[in-house]
């Protein structure tokens, strides 16, 4: 069971908000819905949803700026957004993971796969292992970083951090093991989990990143095979 998750659908078709409605509440969520972006932010902002699938396409403010505007909410930094699109819509992933979405959706989609990628991306996968050094309730501490898991924070140099979900699991991931390489194949299914499907640019983004804002040396590429966390 869905254990009451709350979900925000945003689409300014209403027939698309009714499918999606009734095969999730049939799942036991509960769902609110919206027809543009800024009703969106309103509802998002009253009732913390869990998740947010989002349109791309919508009149008056679209899917990516919407996005954006939701992150900087600070009660909603760390909110799973998944875009939703259409097939053949001039639609950028990379622009929709650099707004801060966590997946996307593609419509029309069947019910099933509909409900599998919703608890995928419901579910929480990420596992710190047991080399890492944890102090004070969750807080690692590694490399010049410090990692707060239950606040989702960093704090690098002496600046603290609140990062966006993924990019905040992608870290924790790889500092989990330091000089460990971890594949593009582990990340994927550690960070976004089997059955969520993410585009091949999407860890690239992340990385990019996470660099911008820890600094270019705790990260490195190794071409062809996947990344590893240098102390």
């Amino acid at each position: 069971m869905s254990e009451e998750k709350r979900i925000l659908l945003v689409d300014d078709e209403v027939d698309i908000l009714e499918f999606i409605s009734y095969n999730l509440e049939k799942e036991g969520y509960k769902v609110y819905t919206a027809q543009n972006g800024r009703d969106a932010i309103r509802i998002a902002e009253k009732k913390d949803p869990d998740l947010i699938i989002l349109d791309v396409m919508m009149p008056e403010m679209d899917g990516i700026v919407t996005c954006e505007e939701i992150r900087r909410i600070p009660k909603l930094k760390n909110t799973i957004i998944s875009f939703l699109t259409a097939r053949g819509e001039d639609y950028s992933q990379i622009a929709g993971f650099e707004a801060g979405a966590d997946d996307y959706i593609t419509k029309p989609i069947r019910p099933k796969v509909l409900v599998s990628r919703v608890k995928a991306l419901l579910k929480r996968t990420l596992q710190i292992e047991e080399n890492v050094v944890v102090e004070n309730d969750g807080i690692i501490t590694i490399g010049g970083l410090s990692i707060d898991r239950e606040r989702y924070m960093i704090t690098s140099e002496g600046t603290d951090m609140v990062l966006p979900r993924k990019e905040f699991e992608l870290l924790s991931l790889l500092a989990s093991k330091p000089g460990k390489v971890f594949t593009r194949e582990e990340i994927y299914s550690s960070v976004w989990g089997e059955q969520v499907i993410v585009g091949d640019r999407t860890i690239d983004v992340h990385i990019r990143k996470l660099r911008e804002k820890i600094g270019e040396n705790h990260i490195k590429t190794l071409k062809g095979i996947g990344y590893k966390f240098v102390e």
